[in-house]
């Protein structure tokens, strides 16, 4: 039996069960900063790609097919990246056990909850009345992803201006 080719919605889907999934791993780390720095770069990370492809591929195709009401959700999407990456920058070089990165993920975990449900439950079904060829996105998508991915991964932490990079965790005093 062959299998589907994924479209965009079922990529963009799956990240952001990916993200979600993250987001359930650092609220179970909660005794382990440094599981939870990793974690947080890792959710960054990926909502930066996310927000980056959506907003260089997605939106701009639906936004030509979309009018009124529709179209506002492309805004409204676009805003709430803004404050996603906000959140993101207010984490960057801060220790994974101060309160104010459990903070930042708690209300950027908020933000993400926010922000798939209007895409799910309204863009999304949406767009796949428009007749778009989804497919074809779905591979444009994978190739940015990728690319985006190497290029994330090929620079120095201290480079990633767009990624988050908690600072390492120091070990207390009574166990040096």
């Amino acid at each position: 039996m062959a299998s589907r080719t994924p479209t965009i919605i079922d990529l963009l889907k799956a990240d952001h069960r990916e993200v979600e999934e993250l987001f359930g791993e650092f609220e179970k780390a909660e005794s382990d900063t440094r599981h939870q720095a990793m974690l947080a770069s890792q959710i960054g990370q990926a909502l930066t790609i996310h927000a980056e492809i959506e907003e260089t591929l997605f939106y701009p195709v639906v936004l030509n097919e979309l009018d009124g009401e529709d179209a506002d959700l492309i805004c409204e999407a676009t805003v709430e990246h803004g404050t996603l990456r906000g959140l993101i920058a207010g984490m960057n070089g801060h220790d994974a056990a101060q309160p104010m990165i459990q903070a930042h993920v708690t209300v950027l975990k908020e933000y993400v909850q926010h922000h798939v449900r209007e895409e799910e439950k309204e863009l999304f079904p949406k767009v796949e009345k428009l007749g778009l060829d989804l497919v074809a996105l779905g591979e444009r998508m994978l190739d940015l992803k990728q690319q985006l991915t190497d290029e994330a991964d090929d620079m120095p932490p201290s480079a990633r201006s767009s990624t988050i990079r908690v600072a390492e965790v120091s070990a207390p005093a009574s166990a040096r």
